[in-house]
């Protein structure tokens, strides 16, 4: 059964299952599911734990043994069984599958902490077999939208009243990266007195911009036409060292996919069935998005922004004076409907 990681805690006192999947690349919601797993199985008196980390040549047979072998002192265990990330191969799919199969009569509780899990895979034997029996807890980043309200509820655990405009300044410093938001409302509730309200002006006084972002961040707030927070990822990812090449291809990939959705729309295809026609098919949780750059950005463009993506693949391999760096955010901003850095230069090196 899915519980998301604000509901855990609650589903955890109501019943202690004997499996529980904590999956995803979150790493404060990550350790915060998995530590209230072990909170619930002390409070259930289970005091024995034993962890398996599984690497490169782990011996799946350690997980039989370690479910079968019991202290003189203890009738049950919890047994973690930690993964760097989520690729079990066929030996460790079968001994998971054979794992819930002999779950009858055991008082142990297997705690599974691993990396993000998708549709293909919660649809196999091992997931499903694990799931029927016990809690599956999928950890997802807060999507910005929602980062401000997060952080407010966050802050009353500190005594602390953060107002809506300080929340969403704290997000843009701290998006993408929660365990720094954690940190930085512990420090504020330090440096202030208890149940304080929380300002912008404390946030931009004592908060340090430590967001950290990826190149799947980049791709939602081109779509979605943000083009100052395009600008603000853009530099993020230059700073953290994130190499041209993956840029370039994730920003052709999207650029493709609208190409794609037009012709279908050209078709008579419906929004939704061009969609689906996708490969992968795109989520409906991303089809908004997707329709706001559609209706912002004709055909002509689209190709013009992909033979623009060409001349850059080009100047990455060393094969053209175009400006890597620079070109790159004016593919992006162009993408999000802005005016790009290169606007200036000469215009053999600008988009038409």
């Amino acid at each position: 059964m899915k519980v998301f990681p604000d509901k855990l805690a609650d589903a955890l006192t109501k019943k202690l299952p004997p499996v529980v999947i904590v999956a995803g690349e979150e790493p404060l919601q990550h350790m915060e599911a998995c530590d209230a797993v072990r909170a619930a199985a002390r409070a259930r008196g289970i005091e024995e734990r034993e962890i398996l980390h599984v690497e490169g040549n782990f011996a799946w047979g350690r997980l039989h043994e370690a479910s079968a072998s019991l202290s003189l002192f203890a009738s049950a265990k919890l047994i973690e069984l930690r993964l760097a990330g989520n690729n079990l191969g066929q030996e460790g799919a079968k001994a998971l599958k054979a794992y819930a199969e002999e779950l009858k009569g055991s008082d142990n509780v297997l705690l599974l902490a691993m990396g993000k899990l998708d549709f293909r895979q919660q649809k196999s034997a091992w997931f499903q077999a694990l799931d029927k029996a016990g809690l599956f807890v999928p950890v997802w980043p807060v999507d910005l939208s929602r980062l401000g309200f997060w952080l407010r509820d966050r802050a009353t655990r500190y005594g602390l009243n953060l107002d809506l405009d300080a929340a969403r300044l704290l997000g843009e410093r701290t998006e993408g990266n929660l365990l720094a938001a954690d940190q930085e409302l512990q420090k504020l509730a330090l440096m202030l007195p208890p149940n304080s309200r929380v300002s912008p002006r404390d946030v931009a006084g004592g908060v340090e911009d430590s967001s950290r972002f990826d190149v799947f961040t980049l791709m939602d707030a081109c779509l979605k036409g943000e083009r100052a927070r395009v600008s603000r990822i853009m530099a993020g990812l230059r700073a953290e060292g994130v190499e041209p090449p993956i840029v370039l291809w994730a920003l052709t990939r999207e650029l493709r996919t609208l190409l794609s959705l037009h012709q279908h729309l050209d078709q008579g295809q419906s929004f939704e069935h061009a969609c689906k026609a996708q490969k992968p098919s795109i989520f409906e949780k991303r089809r908004p998005a997707y329709q706001q750059a559609i209706s912002r950005l004709p055909l002509k463009r689209l190709h013009k922004l992909l033979l623009f993506a060409q001349r850059l693949d080009l100047a990455i391999k060393g094969a053209s004076p175009l400006p890597v760096q620079d070109g790159l955010h004016d593919l992006a901003l162009t993408l999000a409907g802005g005016r790009g850095l290169l606007a200036e230069l000469p215009s053999s090196y600008r988009i038409a």
